[in-house]
């Protein structure tokens, strides 16, 4: 049996061990912790809880009014079985996301790649940038002019004026057309972001890196392009891709905007105009917080193929 005293001054002991490793810690840790601390709070407070408490209200019978109803995954099974608008939106999302999001990418690499070589690259770099930081509902309404369903819209006038057709073409109220409308406005208002980091990517290429290519037997600019920019500017493509799979998945401005909410025969009605349904039209906060989970780990799981496919290879 031990003695009191000896148990003391192993206490004691164990006490003095804690105290010195906790000291070390703060030295090597402390000061980026503090500085860190804004943020995480901020992050912990404005993402991490609301994805938890949405993750929570998906498995209750929540309607703003009365206390959550515990359900399980009640609402998993109706949304992904019995809810046939939601497999409507979950077709037309991945047809949306499968065409914008390889053409934007293509686009704004394609896009920076020649622009970085012109003489006044800035301006253009501008012109290229301003569509993404206007209002997606206000550059709608401009659209909405050469898309018009009457004879005065200026794509059915121009069709008219050269004899292709002899009535209008109703673009944003055929199911037929909406969505193809939808894509063309949308690829053109989301290639912003992604191109003005491959552009600052491309720019801080050294200028060493090609003359040592020039060397090696690089002959013309596409080989440049394959076997020196591509390898290069893999973080900023990985950063392109997850943006424009973010942006591609969350359409809902545009599509609402183009052809109303819901758009007829749902032919344009996307995952997020179907959690914006049931959120703040029908106030059934459980299912759409089940929509949004839903959402959130299909985002997710594109972002690591993602990772998996751009992240730089030592």
């Amino acid at each position: 049996m031990q003695s009191a005293t000896e148990i003391k001054r192993q206490s004691l002991k164990g006490f003095e061990k804690f105290k010195f490793s906790t000291t070390l810690w703060w030295k090597k840790f402390g000061t980026p912790t503090l500085f860190l601390a804004p943020f995480l709070i901020l992050m912990i407070i404005f993402i991490v809880m609301p994805v938890l408490i949405s993750m929570y209200l998906s498995l209750t019978n929540f309607n703003m009014i009365q206390p959550a109803k515990w359900m399980g995954i009640a609402n998993y099974r109706v949304l992904l079985t019995d809810d046939d608008i939601f497999l409507i939106a979950l077709k037309n999302t991945f047809i949306f996301a499968g065409i914008t999001g390889p053409l934007t990418y293509i686009m704004t690499f394609l896009a920076a790649w020649v622009i970085d070589q012109l003489k006044f690259r800035n301006a253009f770099a501008l012109a290229f940038y301003a569509p993404s930081i206007t209002n997606a509902i206000a550059m709608s309404v401009v659209w909405m002019m050469l898309f018009s369903s009457d004879r005065y819209g200026y794509i059915n006038y121009a069709l008219f004026h050269f004899g292709v057709i002899t009535e209008p073409v109703l673009w944003t109220k055929d199911p037929a057309y909406i969505l193809w409308v939808v894509i063309i406005i949308q690829v053109w208002m989301s290639m912003g972001s992604g191109f003005l980091v491959v552009l600052a990517g491309l720019r801080n290429l050294p200028p060493a890196l090609f003359e040592a290519g020039s060397i090696d037997g690089i002959k013309n600019r596409f080989q440049e392009l394959w076997y020196l920019i591509i390898p290069n500017v893999m973080p900023q493509l990985l950063f392109s891709a997850i943006m424009t799979i973010v942006s591609s998945l969350s359409v809902f401005d545009v599509p609402t905007q183009v052809a109303g909410m819901p758009s007829p025969n749902y032919s344009a009605h996307t995952i997020i105009a179907h959690l914006y349904d049931y959120a703040f039209i029908r106030f059934q906060m459980g299912y759409a917080s089940a929509i949004a989970v839903f959402l959130f780990l299909l985002s997710f799981t594109l972002s690591r193929i993602s990772f998996k496919v751009f992240a730089p290879r030592d």
